[in-house]
């Protein structure tokens, strides 16, 4: 889809060692682009940094600055690779103190917390909180960066805090044109003429295969008018009935 002034746009910034090195498979950006999409807000770049101060200042100036929102995800536990708190202060110009009121849930927990634990109460300054309702410390907020933590089930948690905070776009819709039977190269050229005719729409293809001998395309059309998502795939099917194609069905996604 072509960008719009009415278009709200968000990144995500997963921080880790554990997942550059295959330790860990991530499963948040899935979760975050779907729940960001029921608030009209694309997901249109992702990127993985490792545990590197200088990597996640620059990745947070970069991304802060070209989209409306930036999520990160993991590092902001109390051992010594976590770093996130203080990196995306310094990406902002800030100092990182410890926040009263994390200090005051440490307290309750364990007493007067150690320094391991101390470094989960690091928020920049300026900073407002974003609660966790599963366990341990909230993330924080500073300006359009949202932080996160990392543990699947407690980021899930934090994106409910996430959402009444954001400036909403309209939501996408989509159909998919399903073509069974039929290769990619065969209904590239309609699948391209239609996509063409409709610039305000994202239009893409998707192959699938099933042994032995199934295969062909998703073609999935993404946009934010319904009527028009409508046509295209009105006009696409048409095109491919012209060009012989069969066994052609329509799913709604």
């Amino acid at each position: 889809m072509t960008a719009s002034k009415d278009r709200v746009t968000a990144a995500v910034l997963i921080i880790g060692d554990e997942i550059l090195s295959g330790r860990t498979q991530d499963v948040n950006l899935n979760a975050i682009a779907r729940y960001l999409a029921t608030y009209g807000v694309d997901l249109a770049e992702a990127r993985v940094v490792p545990d590197v101060e200088q990597e996640i200042v620059d990745a947070v100036n970069a991304l802060r600055t070209r989209y409306d929102y930036v999520v990160t995800t993991g590092g902001i536990g109390p051992t010594h690779d976590d770093i996130t708190a203080d990196s995306v202060a310094k990406a902002f110009g800030v100092t990182a103190p410890e926040h009263p009121e994390i200090m005051a849930m440490l307290r309750e927990r364990w007493g007067e917390p150690n320094a391991a634990r101390r470094r989960m109460a690091h928020v920049p300054e300026g900073g407002s909180l974003v609660k966790n309702p599963v366990q341990g410390p909230p993330g924080f907020q500073k300006e359009n960066v949202f932080v996160l933590a990392g543990v699947p089930a407690i980021m899930r948690g934090m994106l409910d805090d996430v959402g009444p905070r954001l400036r909403t776009g309209a939501v996408v819709v989509a159909t998919t044109v399903r073509v069974t039977g039929t290769g990619e190269g065969t209904i590239a050229a309609p699948l391209e003429a239609v996509a063409k005719a409709h610039p305000d729409l994202s239009i893409g293809s998707y192959p699938f295969f099933a042994p032995p001998d199934v295969y062909g395309a998703s073609l999935v059309i993404r946009g934010r008018d319904p009527a028009q998502v409508e046509a295209a795939a009105v006009e696409l099917e048409k095109a491919l009935a012209e060009l012989g194609v069969e066994n052609v069905s329509r799913l709604e996604a």
